[in-house]
C-alpha cells in the first residue's frame, strides 16, 4: 500500500476516533445532567473514551510519526466539526428549574 493511501486511511480513522470521543462527550453531558448519579456517567465515559482513543492512536500509528500526525489531524478536525455544528442538532436543553429540582432531590 502506498504511503499516501495509508495516510489518508489513518486520517479518516482519526476522524472516526474524534467523532467517537467528542460525540461520546456530548452524549455523556446530556445523560449525566439528567442522571441521579452524574459522577458515575462522567467517570465511566471518560475512561472508555480515553481508552478507545489512546488504543486507536497507538494501533493506527504503527510506530510511524506521519501516521500519528494524520490521525491527530483527523481527530482535531472532528472536534472542530462537532463543536461547530452541535448547535444545529436538536438538543433538549436542561433548564435551571430542572437542575434545581435535581439538587433538591439529593438532599
Amino acid at each position: 500500500m502506498s504511503e499516501t493511501i495509508s495516510l489518508l486511511l489513518t486520517f479518516i480513522a482519526g476522524l472516526l476516533l474524534g467523532g467517537f470521543f467528542f460525540g461520546g462527550l456530548w452524549w455523556t453531558v446530556q445523560k449525566g445532567l439528567a442522571s441521579p448519579r452524574p459522577a458515575l456517567w462522567f467517570l465511566v465515559s471518560y475512561i472508555v473514551r480515553i481508552a478507545v482513543a489512546t488504543t486507536g492512536f497507538y494501533a493506527l500509528s504503527g510506530g510511524h510519526w506521519s501516521r500519528l500526525a494524520a490521525c491527530l489531524l483527523g481527530f482535531v478536525i472532528a472536534r472542530l466539526f462537532i463543536t461547530r455544528f452541535e448547535d444545529k442538532i436538536k438538543i433538549k436543553p436542561v433548564t435551571l428549574s430542572q437542575e434545581a429540582g435535581h439538587a433538591a432531590e439529593s438532599r
